[in-house]
């Protein structure tokens, strides 16, 4: 399975932090299997979860600025090991993450600009060509039982009914700030509501739901044709995956989306100080939690 983690924007609502690291970059605790609370790249444990949904190979959508930093983090350095081997204590979680990239394939591409979430996504066409893929926003987790579960929900249904695309959606008070997602209710899957999407708007000023979509889908390779499509009819200033979806909701193609339940897991952005601090605090306590530090990794709520 292919999947694509984009690195992007330019993170302006996280100035001046972001002129000089990127928001994808900010740490959040994780527990180890030493004990103790680890802190993680939030790109970190989005590819970590990616692979633990069966994802082999993996496209880091990334500007032109930050792509040597980003290369240099998901690369295996061995040297930096061996550097530091009188303190393999401290080193545990990094062999543990090498390993990790040592059983996927990672390429990189590069957005010039930044013109947005669906411009991004269009960069890593090249490598995903004519595969199915799961798409992640690196400035959000997945907080979850079992790490990777949703992901690997997502991408079993859009193959078993062949969908074009299937989102992950919350229900949430006011959704003016995001994608929002309009659609008709659907047998459960795997414990998961479901929902047939009938239309979905970027940001609306009055919704006409209330559910918001997460920057988490699986797709087919259709929506390379939608995002063009959407790029050459419109010219927009910032192409959008929303824009997409609905092009092809438009053109008769199938869309579904799975509901984020609270006993289902959590999404957490970082993409503003105040979704970082609770980002933060949230994974801290999970992480200090006794039946984290002692639970198989396979099996606990890891983020």
């Amino acid at each position: 399975m292919r999947g694509v983690l984009t690195l992007a924007g330019e993170g302006t609502r996280m100035l001046p932090w972001t002129r000089g690291l990127r928001k994808e970059f900010l740490p959040l605790f994780d527990p180890s299997d030493g004990g103790a609370p680890v802190l993680k790249p939030v790109a970190h444990l989005v590819l970590e979860a990616m692979v633990a949904a069966g994802v082999d190979d993996v496209t880091l959508v990334a500007g032109a600025k930050d792509l040597a930093f980003v290369q240099n983090y998901f690369t295996v350095d061995r040297e930096f090991l061996n550097r530091h081997a009188d303190k393999a204590d401290r080193l545990h979680e990094t062999r543990r993450f090498y390993d990790t990239l040592a059983r996927v394939r990672l390429r990189f591409a590069v957005q010039p600009s930044p013109r947005g979430f669906g411009d991004a996504v269009l960069h890593a066409e090249p490598y995903v060509g004519h595969e199915s893929f799961l798409l992640h926003a690196a400035d959000a987790i997945l907080i979850e039982r079992t790490r990777g579960a949703l992901l690997r929900h997502l991408g079993a249904l859009r193959e078993a009914e062949a969908l074009d695309a299937v989102l992950l959606v919350r229900r949430i008070a006011d959704p003016r700030r995001y994608g929002v997602v309009e659609g008709r209710p659907m047998p459960p899957r795997n414990g998961l509501r479901r929902l047939e999407v009938t239309g979905m708007v970027e940001k609306p000023e009055r919704p006409r739901s209330h559910w918001a979509a997460t920057a988490v889908y699986a797709f087919s390779p259709r929506l390379f044709g939608a995002l063009h499509a959407v790029a050459d009819a419109q010219r927009p200033a910032e192409l959008e995956v929303t824009d997409a979806i609905r092009w092809l909701i438009g053109e008769g193609g199938r869309v579904q989306a799975l509901v984020l339940g609270s006993r289902d897991g959590e999404w957490r952005s970082v993409g503003s100080p105040e979704g970082y601090l609770r980002a933060l605090h949230r994974t801290r306590a999970l992480a200090l939690r006794p039946s984290a530090a002692r639970a198989p990794r396979s099996a606990r709520g890891k983020n």
